[in-house]
C-alpha cells in the first residue's frame, strides 16, 4: 500500500510503498476514503523538516534539551548515533481521517465490515491507504454525515477539548485569536453553545469566513475594530475567555488576551504560539491560563488509546472517543459546518504535490483533504435528483400587443399580504385601473373594493377569467391554491401575478407548465421581490461583474409563527420554507446570475432552523440559514456576498455597503434607508411588461429553477445528502 512519509532529516517527502498492517485484537482495519491535511501542526512538521540542523535545533528547545541530557548520560558518541538515527528515518504524517472498516479484529462488536467510521491518533489516522485504529481512536460516523465531513473528526475534537477547557457559558463572550482550521471550528463551537465570537487575524480573508460561520466581529489584532467590538459587547468589561489558537513566535497573542480579558477571565491556549505570559498584566487581573491536550481525557495514556480501557464515565465524561462521536453529531445536526472550510480535496496520488503548493504558498487553504480510490467504495445515501422541469416554448405565439388605455387588474384574495405589501402600491397609479376583486366572502370582497377603489367586487371567479376587459390576474391567496388559479388564469389567456410560492409539489409545477404549452401563454410573474429591492441593486451595480466563484451567506430570521397561523398547517399549505423560501433562493440566484444545480439541507434536532447550502454551475455557493430561533430584536434579513476580493453587505435592506480592500464605499448613504424590499418598483415592472406587451420581468425559466430547488430542500433534508438539480441551466 502507500503512505505520505517524510525523512525530518533531509526534507524528503515521499508517498512510499509499505507493507500493509495486519488486524490486532481490539481494533478494526479501515481502508481509507478521506484523510484530512492539518494546515497548521502538518505544515509546521513539514517547514521544520527542510530547515538546516541549526534551524531545527532552534525551532526544538525541547528536543535539544533531550539531546544535552542524553550526552550527560550516555555520552557524544551514543547520542549522535542515537540522533541521526531518528532523523535520517521516514516519519508518517497525518491524524485524522474517515474510512471504510475492513477487517474486525477480536473483541469488537460495536462496527462490522463495510461500516463508515471516522479515526483519530498520529500513528493510527495516518495519510495512508490502509489504517489499523484500536477500539477507543474511531467511531461509527452518524447517517447522513458524509465522509468528506467525518474526516474532520479528529481536528473537531481537539477544537472541542479546547472548548471544553474554557469552561464556556451561555451568553458569554469569547475572543479567538487564530482562525486557522482550529479557529474557524472553535468559532462555530461557541457560537452553538450561545457564546458571542469576536475573531482575529490578519488574513481579511479567514476574517470574513469566521463571521459568515457565525462570529458577531473579526479583525486584524492590530486593528482598533477589535477592541471596539470587545468594548461593545461585553459593556468595557472585557470578553470572558480567550482561545489561542494562533502559531509562531510572536508573543502578541497572549498580550492581546491579557488586554481584552476581563477580570479573572480564562485563557486557553490551543494552538502553538509563543507564551512569555507579561507577569503584571496576568497578575493583576488573576488570568486562568489553562492548556488544552489534543482530543481530550486519554491523550497519551497506552491503556486507553492502545489497549481499549475506556475510563468510567461518572468520573470522566469527555474522553477522547466521546469528544470524536460528540463532534460528528454537531455535524449530522447542523450545528457545524465543515463544507466552507474545505479549501481544496487533492487525489491522494498527488500528495506530494499537495504539501509542495501548500509550503510554497502556491495553494492558500483553510483545510485540504486527500481523496482515496476507495473513497468511490464508500458507503453513502445515494444521491438523490431532482429534475428541473423542462419550460414550454408555445409555437407560433405573437407578442401580446402593446395596449393604449389602462392596464385593468383583477385581485384573487385581499387578504393582509395584499392590503398592506401590494395594493397600496396600485391604487392611484397612472395607467392602472383596479377592475375586479375576488374574495371566498362578499363582505370581504365588499371591503377590499371599498378600501382601494375596485370598480367591482365578487365572488364569482369564472367570471373575472371570463372577463376580456381584465388583462391581468393576481393570484394573492392560501399558498395552497395558487398552482391552481394560476393554471386556470394562464388557460383564460391572462397575464398572472402569483405571489410565493408558485407550487407546493413538483406536481403543482409540471401542472402550471402543462398550462403553458396547452394555452401559449406565458406572461407569469412570481412575486420575487428581492431582486427589485432599489438598494440591493445598486449595491449589486456598485460591486460590479464577477470574474471568479463567489460564497454567499443570507441570513434570514424569520422568528417565530404566531399561534394559529395557517402557516402551522403544513398537511394542506406546505411547509414554511417552501411556502417563502423562494424569496431568498431567488435572490441569491439573481445575485450569482445563475440557477442553482444542487441543493444541500441540515436542520438542527428540535427546532425548525434550516441550513441550505445551493450550489451554481460556476462552483459558487450560497448558504441560507432560515431561523425560527433567533430574537425578534435582530434584522430579519442580512446578506453577504464574497467574491474577487469584493465583499457586498446588506442589511435587513436599510443600508448596504461594498468592501474592497481596505476601502468600504456605503451604498446611498452611510445612513439606514426606510426599508424597501421591491415591491413597488416589482409591480412597476410587471404593470409596465402587461402594458407594452415586452418580456415578462423574471424569465419563466428561472421561476421554475428557483421553485424546483424550494422543493427539492425537502428532498435533501430527507436524505440528508446534496440533491442534483438536473436539467438545470
Amino acid at each position: 500500500m502507500k503512505q505520505v512519509v517524510q525523512n525530518y532529516k533531509s526534507g524528503e517527502l515521499t508517498l512510499l510503498d509499505v507493507p500493509a498492517p495486519g488486524c490486532k485484537p481490539g481494533g478494526v482495519l479501515v481502508r481509507s476514503a478521506f484523510s484530512l491535511i492539518s494546515t497548521g501542526t502538518e505544515m509546521m512538521k513539514v517547514s521544520e523538516a527542510g530547515m538546516s540542523m541549526l534551524g531545527k535545533a532552534r525551532s526544538r528547545p525541547d528536543q535539544v534539551a533531550k539531546v544535552v541530557q542524553s550526552v550527560a548520560t550516555n555520552g557524544v558518541p551514543a547520542t549522535y548515533r542515537k540522533v541521526m538515527g531518528k532523523l535520517d528515518s521516514y516519519t508518517p504524517l497525518g491524524y485524522s481521517l474517515c474510512g471504510v472498516v475492513e477487517q474486525v479484529g477480536a473483541g469488537i462488536d460495536d462496527v462490522k465490515v463495510g461500516d463508515l467510521v471516522a479515526c483519530a491518533g498520529n500513528e493510527h489516522a495516518l495519510h495512508a491507504e490502509l489504517n489499523w485504529v484500536p477500539k477507543n481512536l474511531y467511531v461509527p460516523v452518524p447517517d447522513g454525515v458524509a465522509p468528506r465531513h467525518a474526516a474532520f473528526g479528529t481536528v473537531g475534537s481537539i477544537a472541542l477539548q479546547g472548548v471544553r477547557q474554557g469552561e464556556s457559558r451561555l451568553g458569554e463572550v469569547a475572543l479567538v485569536i487564530g482562525l486557522g482550521l482550529i479557529g474557524q471550528l472553535v468559532v462555530q463551537l461557541l457560537n452553538a453553545s450561545g457564546v458571542r465570537v469576536v475573531g482575529v487575524d490578519p488574513d481579511p480573508a479567514r476574517c470574513e469566513l469566521a463571521e459568515r460561520l457565525g462570529a458577531a466581529a473579526c479583525g486584524d489584532p492590530g486593528s482598533a475594530s477589535v477592541e471596539s467590538a470587545v468594548a461593545e459587547l461585553t459593556g468595557g468589561m472585557g470578553v470572558d475567555q480567550v482561545y489561542l489558537a494562533a502559531g509562531g513566535s510572536s508573543n502578541q497573542p497572549v498580550e492581546l488576551a491579557a488586554r481584552l480579558c476581563r477580570d479573572r477571565g480564562r485563557v486557553i491556549d490551543i494552538g502553538k504560539c509563543r507564551l512569555d505570559l507579561p507577569w503584571n498584566a496576568y497578575y493583576e487581573k488573576e488570568l486562568d491560563v489553562r492548556f488544552s491536550r489534543s482530543y481530550g481525557p486519554g491523550r497519551y495514556d497506552p491503556e486507553y488509546e492502545l489497549q481499549g480501557r475506556d475510563y468510567p464515565i461518572g468520573y470522566v465524561r469527555w474522553t477522547e472517543r466521546r469528544n470524536l462521536a460528540c463532534f460528528l453529531d454537531l455535524i449530522a445536526r447542523g450545528s457545524v459546518d465543515v463544507e466552507p472550510l474545505v479549501s481544496h480535496v487533492a487525489d491522494f496520488e498527488d500528495a506530494v504535490e499537495t504539501y509542495r503548493r501548500l509550503e510554497e504558498g502556491e495553494l492558500k487553504a483553510v483545510a485540504v483533504l486527500f481523496r482515496y480510490a476507495s473513497a468511490d467504495d464508500a458507503p453513502a445515501v445515494e444521491a438523490p435528483e431532482v429534475t428541473v422541469p423542462e419550460v414550454p416554448r408555445p409555437a407560433g405565439r405573437t407578442a401580446p400587443a402593446r395596449r393604449s388605455g389602462p392596464v385593468r387588474l383583477a385581485f384573487v384574495g385581499a387578504g393582509n399580504y395584499a392590503s398592506s405589501m401590494l395594493l397600496p402600491h396600485l391604487t392611484g397609479r397612472d395607467g392602472v385601473e383596479l377592475s375586479t376583486v375576488v374574495t371566498t366572502t362578499a363582505l370581504s370582497a365588499a371591503n377590499a373594493r371599498r378600501k382601494f377603489g375596485f370598480g367591482k367586487a365578487t365572488t364569482d371567479l369564472d367570471a373575472v377569467l371570463g372577463d376580456p376587459a381584465v388583462d391581468a390576474v393576481f393570484v394573492v391567496t392560501r399558498h395552497s391554491s395558487h398552482a391552481e388559479l394560476t393554471r386556470r388564469a394562464l388557460l383564460a389567456g391572462k397575464a398572472v401575478f402569483v405571489e410565493k410560492p408558485l407550487a407546493l409539489t413538483e406536481e403543482e409545477l409540471a401542472g402550471v407548465l402543462a398550462a403553458v404549452e396547452e394555452s401559449g401563454n406565458d406572461r407569469i410573474q412570481v412575486g420575487f421581490n428581492r431582486r427589485f429591492a432599489p438598494l440591493l441593486r445598486e449595491a449589486r451595480e456598485v460591486f460590479g461583474a464577477r470574474t471568479g466563484p463567489a460564497s454567499l451567506r443570507y441570513l434570514v430570521n424569520a422568528g417565530r409563527l404566531d399561534h394559529g397561523s395557517w402557516y402551522l398547517r403544513q398537511d394542506t399549505e406546505g411547509s414554511r420554507f417552501a411556502g417563502e423560501g423562494g424569496h431568498f433562493v431567488d435572490t441569491a440566484s439573481w445575485l450569482l446570475d445563475a440557477d442553482p444545480v444542487s441543493v444541500y439541507a441540515a436542520a438542527p434536532a428540535g427546532n425548525e432552523d434550516l441550513q441550505i447550502v445551493l450550489g451554481y454551475p460556476d462552483g459558487s455557493t450560497a448558504t441560507i440559514s432560515y431561523v425560527t430561533s433567533g430574537p425578534s430584536s435582530f434584522p430579519k434579513e442580512t446578506l453577504d456576498l464574497v467574491a474577487d476580493g469584493k465583499v457586498l453587505r446588506l442589511d435587513d435592506f436599510t443600508r448596504a455597503a461594498v468592501y474592497d480592500g481596505r476601502r468600504r464605499q456605503w451604498v446611498g448613504s452611510r445612513l439606514p434607508k426606510a426599508r424597501d424590499k421591491g415591491q413597488n418598483a416589482e409591480l412597476a415592472a410587471f404593470v409596465k411588461a402587461v402594458r407594452t406587451g415586452g418580456p415578462m420581468p423574471v424569465p419563466l425559466e428561472s421561476l421554475a429553477a428557483t421553485t424546483t430547488a424550494t422543493l427539492a430542500v425537502r428532498t435533501a433534508l430527507a436524505s440528508g445528502v446534496p440533491v442534483t438539480l438536473a436539467g438545470a441551466r
